[in-house]
């Protein structure tokens, strides 16, 4: 299996208001040679967690076969989800946090999910704005698409 290491961010101004990700995929190749790919994508009303859960989407997405994912993000939503085992008691409880409180972002945790599982991830967090140089440039690559004009509509986003 090809090792594969995900840095994602999201970013939005306001909450809601316009939005963006961010993702850079990096691997090596048998060669020893670095490969890195960068993702982005604005929209014009959403939220940031949406944007975080978009932007882990966008990279598993992105993969062509199965992999070992080390994915990294500073969103502990995300993170925590995972590692946390908080997604294994929504499914159970057919998306419902308790009798009439549903899970937020449901769409988006349903299509992460499925984009999760040809791979194996690890979920990592990483403090945000900190200095690490790839969760700089996957926060800089969501704003960028954010305040954008190539924004598109968050179709799951009422």
């Amino acid at each position: 299996m090809t090792k594969v290491t995900i840095y994602t961010d999201g970013a939005s101004r306001g909450n809601p208001g316009p939005g963006g990700y961010g993702a850079v995929i990096e691997f090596i190749d048998s060669t020893g040679r670095l490969h890195v790919k960068e993702l982005s994508q604005g929209y014009e009303k959403t939220t940031n967690n949406r944007m975080e859960l978009m932007a882990a989407i966008a990279a598993l997405e992105a993969l062509n076969r199965p992999c070992e994912v080390s994915l990294w993000s500073d969103s502990q939503y995300l993170v925590n989800a995972f590692t946390q085992h908080w997604i294994e008691g929504w499914i159970r409880k057919k998306w419902m946090r308790g009798p009439s409180d549903p899970v937020k972002n449901t769409d988006l945790w349903q299509r992460l999910l499925q984009a999760s599982a040809p791979h194996q991830v690890t979920w990592n967090w990483v403090r945000g704005h900190n200095g690490q140089p790839q969760n700089e440039r996957c926060d800089a690559l969501a704003t960028q698409a954010a305040d954008s004009g190539k924004r598109i509509p968050d179709p799951g986003f009422p």
